[in-house]
């Protein structure tokens, strides 16, 4: 695990996202959870002996399958934005691995098979204040990535858990996406009141201002493009094409290229998709 403060730590070694976890003397506040159920039960097996409370409560950025394909593993309490219980909803209650390809990193997992989706318990709107000891721990919701995607605040340790807002070497999901909520709610990582905060990524870890200005400067300009492809339903070579250009932004492995081309295809497809044919399905989904 990575320290972040006294009371906040991160990890990195499991496929899917960057998990945290913050250490309270009523007991762990848990971000997110790995997708692999066996990874799960190690991951909560590894905090055990972090102290604080015996109470544990995970908190589910968003519905995004990478954080939350094993969070009945974790046996606590879920927490999570309204809109993200709402995708649970609208899921059948077995996820079967099988289907299209969308670049994410569960896909890479051999053996998943069908796993049990584990729907929030406690949901809410705009904020929720965690008063589990001394300092209060913030969960507001920052829409973009995703309809119901939150941010996990620690004020006192200027600490920040952002989830997709940015990500780091690696292009984000961009078929739930709303650009105009995203860019506003990355300009937000650039205001004063958050000066001084160390900034987690969900993908990719702790972030800086450089890399928020660059995913700022993504965001807009895959927006112009994806506008012009709203206009008319594109041609594949010209799908290709955008891909192999959004793909240039970031330095990724070769050994990823693949799965990250995958993707913005797949984001590029299904965002065109949405504003072709608009549905009443969750964003989320």
């Amino acid at each position: 695990m990575q320290v972040i403060t006294d009371n906040i730590q991160i990890e990195d070694r499991f496929p899917g996202v960057t998990l945290g976890v913050i250490v309270m003397p009523r007991g762990l506040i848990q971000i997110d959870a790995p997708p692999s159920p066996e990874d799960a039960r190690s991951w909560r097996a590894s905090l055990m002996n972090l102290g604080g409370g015996i109470e544990r409560v995970l908190v589910n950025l968003d519905a995004h399958p990478d954080r939350t394909l094993g969070a009945r593993s974790m046996d606590c309490t879920i927490i999570a934005h309204e809109k993200t219980a709402a995708t649970f909803r609208s899921r059948p209650s077995t996820f079967k691995a099988q289907g299209e390809e969308t670049g994410a990193d569960w896909e890479s997992i051999p053996g998943l098979g069908s796993v049990r989706w584990s729907p929030p318990e406690i949901s809410f709107g705009d904020q929720l204040t965690l008063h589990w000891g001394d300092v209060p721990v913030v969960l507001e919701h920052h829409p973009g990535p995703t309809a119901g995607a939150i941010w996990v605040i620690v004020p006192t340790e200027k600490v920040i858990f952002i989830g997709d807002a940015v990500t780091k070497g690696q292009p984000p999901f961009l078929s739930n996406a709303n650009f105009n909520a995203w860019i506003d709610t990355v300009n937000l990582l650039l205001e004063p009141t958050f000066k001084g905060y160390t900034m987690i990524s969900s993908r990719g870890g702790v972030v800086n201002a450089n890399m928020i200005k660059n995913q700022l400067d993504f965001l807009k300009h895959t927006r112009d493009k994806l506008e012009k492809f709203a206009s008319k339903k594109p041609a594949p070579a010209s799908t290709e094409k955008l891909v192999e250009s959004l793909l240039g932004w970031f330095k990724a492995p070769a050994a990823r290229h693949k799965q990250y081309a995958q993707r913005l295809r797949y984001g590029v497809l299904h965002y065109n998709s949405r504003h072709h044919y608009p549905s009443s399905r969750p964003d989320d989904d």
